[in-house]
């Protein structure tokens, strides 16, 4: 048990080691910004999908000819461009980015509200919404015939509008984009790994989103895309190995409207808003408690996690 243990600890420093010092070209600041925004908890498992993808999709940014059936969503891009715009044009981007909304309390991306993206899903991880069906008819048939899409959303950016540095915490997927009505301009941008790309309407590519990357508006139009998770090419011991690790993506389901499922993050998060509107005020009037609390919540959901994620390692290592 002592060296299952050693085992573990030593797979987990190596791993972080890896993601902090040597990976990519694009380097955090210091290892505290690290610890907070590199998601280290996932590092172990994120290495082992990179250690089985494929060659051909190890860059930062990929054309979408590296997974041959997304040609299909550029053939009907506009399909999806009108379906994005009426949305837009509804006011539904802003209703779904709204405090008082079960849609707001989306884990993955509860800090890009602030300068005003916005999502609208329509598939995640083995769920249609209904708000989608109901909504965006077409697009939705059309992702219904791929294979490699494990979920998908339209995405808005208004303009002045940036996402500030981060990198995601799954690398189950590579994130897909496609311009549906942009500012075709480069002053629009993403930069992944310290590569940028700007987007062009009917246009797509994808990279993979566990590389540090930010983005920026500096256009005075909107950028609406659609956005997605591509399955990573991967050798076969791989895959068995990321069905696992999707399904824990099965619970972070978030709801467009009251008709959608909802996962049990967006429920648990939705839940603690009375305590988060405590924290804010805490943070005004006390920074130093404030800071003390934040630690003390992220440090037992950090070990929830972990308990979550290494449970049946631990119980294989027990059989052995």
């Amino acid at each position: 048990m002592l060296l299952f243990a050693t085992v573990v600890v030593a797979v987990y420093v190596l791993s972080m080691g890896y993601v902090y010092a040597l990976r990519g070209r694009e380097r955090f600041v210091s290892l505290t910004e690290y610890l907070r925004k590199g998601w280290p908890l996932f590092a172990p498992l994120n290495c082992a999908l990179y250690l089985m993808t494929q060659r051909r999709a190890r860059a930062p940014i990929l054309g979408d000819e590296a997974v041959a059936e997304l040609q299909l969503l550029r053939g009907h891009w506009t399909t999806f461009r009108d379906e994005a715009l009426a949305l837009h044009h509804a006011g539904t981007f802003e209703a779904v980015a709204n405090p008082e909304a079960a849609s707001f309390y989306d884990i993955g991306f509860r800090t890009f509200y602030k300068r005003g993206w916005s999502k609208f899903y329509l598939t995640w991880y083995g769920t249609t919404h209904k708000s989608a069906q109901r909504l965006c008819p077409k697009s939705v048939a059309l992702l219904s015939q791929l294979k490699t899409m494990n979920g998908c959303m339209f995405a808005i950016l208004p303009p002045g509008g940036q996402l500030s540095r981060h990198l995601d915490p799954f690398a189950c997927s590579l994130r897909y984009h496609m311009g549906l009505a942009t500012p075709n301009d480069d002053a629009c941008f993403i930069s992944v790994d310290g590569r940028r790309q700007s987007w062009r309407d009917g246009q797509a590519f994808l990279f993979d989103e566990t590389f540090l990357h930010y983005v920026r508006n500096d256009t005075d139009q909107y950028r609406v895309i659609l956005m997605g998770d591509v399955e990573r090419p991967m050798a076969w011991p791989g895959r068995l190995f990321n069905k696992a690790y999707k399904a824990f993506m099965r619970v972070m389901v978030v709801p467009n409207t009251p008709e959608d499922a909802r996962g049990l993050g967006n429920r648990v998060f939705e839940r603690s808003r009375r305590f988060m509107a405590m924290g804010q005020e805490l943070k005004r009037t006390n920074k130093a408690r404030y800071k003390a609390l934040k630690f003390a919540f992220n440090g037992t959901l950090a070990l929830v996690l972990l308990g979550v994620l290494y449970l049946p390692v631990w119980l294989v290592g027990q059989m052995l």
